[in-house]
């Protein structure tokens, strides 16, 4: 409702939408949840050993950092903050493929001294 405020007239999108304004603008002050806030807490300290690992550590070894400190969270609550923030942890590097050249090249040949039939 917020975003389409400019668009709509408050009473007609509240109309539509079956809320009660005055629950609307309950909603508008009230604050947000402990659980939003200890959110937003968890997402600094996130944000802060990502960027301290180089944008390398994932939802796990971020969740072990933030228990070794002391805080109190899972690896899935970790995991779901990291992706609304669009944090992802750095995939470790490939192998350069080798062609068949450079593979047969180190082979030996092997030699069949014997035919069975």
């Amino acid at each position: 409702m917020q975003a389409h405020r400019s668009e709509f007239r408050l009473c007609a999108m509240c109309r539509v939408l079956r809320v009660n304004r005055a629950g609307y603008y309950a909603w508008l002050r009230s604050p947000g949840s402990e659980r939003a806030k200890e959110d937003e807490r968890l997402v600094g300290l996130i944000k802060h050993h990502w960027l301290a690992s180089g944008s390398v550590y994932g939802h796990r070894k971020i969740a072990q950092d933030l228990r070794d400190l002391g805080e109190r969270c899972s690896r899935h609550r970790v995991h779901r903050l990291m992706r609304t923030e669009g944090l992802r942890a750095q995939v470790g590097y490939g192998r350069k493929p080798r062609s068949m050249e450079e593979c047969s090249a180190r082979r030996r040949p092997t030699c069949w001294t014997d035919s069975s039939t």
